[in-house]
């Protein structure tokens, strides 16, 4: 029987992995705008932060994270910016960085996905399994916030719309 860590077939392709990623990024948008602004800002439930909190960790995340595998500078991980408790402010960030991934990505044609690194000088993986950190970390605190939704009567977005 042939080893399974021998084979080197890919299940995704790179580009696919960006398509995916930008899927969840317009989700995650829908989610931001279903928000009304003073409840995205301040409204909470069992302790956990405001979403906006979360998106601004998800900002300080997904697109410095790109930029430091694509140019090989370590920089520190920032999780606030002054966004004047503004929706439209949180929005023109989230489509800013949405616009750098994909710069950025264009910049990986040759990258080595399993090249071992050290994201934001403090944790260590590789390329692949940061990448899939900043996926998975944004799916969790989009259901954080689909739960905030949902206490605040607020139908949210079908999780399966990445349109």
């Amino acid at each position: 029987m042939e080893n399974i860590k021998e084979r080197t077939t890919n299940v995704i392709t790179p580009n696919q992995f960006l398509e995916h990623w930008q899927g969840h990024r317009r989700l995650t948008r829908k989610v931001i705008e279903a928000f009304p602004e003073d409840q995205l800002f301040n409204y909470s439930v069992g302790g956990m932060r405001p979403f906006a909190d979360m998106v601004m960790e998800l900002l300080g995340i997904a697109e410095p994270g790109l930029r430091e595998i694509v140019m090989g500078e370590t920089t520190q991980l920032k999780e606030h910016f002054d966004h004047g408790n503004s929706k439209a402010k949180l929005l023109e960030a989230w489509d800013s960085a949405t616009e750098q991934l994909n710069k950025l990505w264009a910049q990986m044609e040759e990258m080595d996905f399993q090249k071992q690194i050290v994201s934001f000088g403090q944790f260590p993986g590789t390329v692949q399994s940061s990448l899939f950190y900043f996926l998975e970390n944004e799916i969790h605190h989009r259901a954080q916030g689909y739960v905030y939704l949902r206490s605040l009567g607020i139908e949210p977005p079908m999780f399966y719309d990445r349109n």
